[in-house]
């Protein structure tokens, strides 16, 4: 998948496609984390690459855009 960002957390790469999802819906980072039960400040954290999702969050993002948990976020083998 194209547009997602890597995020290392205990050697594993997380690549996530969440801002580009937000942006092709025209989502706040605000409206995505009111529908998900997050803080704003936690999807940023997550687009910026600072905070890897709980996996109750991911299949919240993960549903709330309709897609699978591995749509939207992909743990890569970090030989990229």
């Amino acid at each position: 998948m194209s547009n997602m960002l890597y995020i290392t957390w205990i050697g594993i790469d997380v690549r996530t496609s969440i801002k580009a999802l937000r942006r092709e819906r025209g989502v706040s980072q605000a409206k995505l984390a009111e529908a998900v039960g997050a803080s704003r400040q936690t999807i940023i954290s997550i687009e910026n690459e600072r905070y890897v999702a709980s996996l109750p969050l991911a299949y919240r993002i993960a549903r709330y855009f309709g897609k699978s948990i591995e749509e939207v976020f992909d743990l890569a083998s970090g030989e990229s």
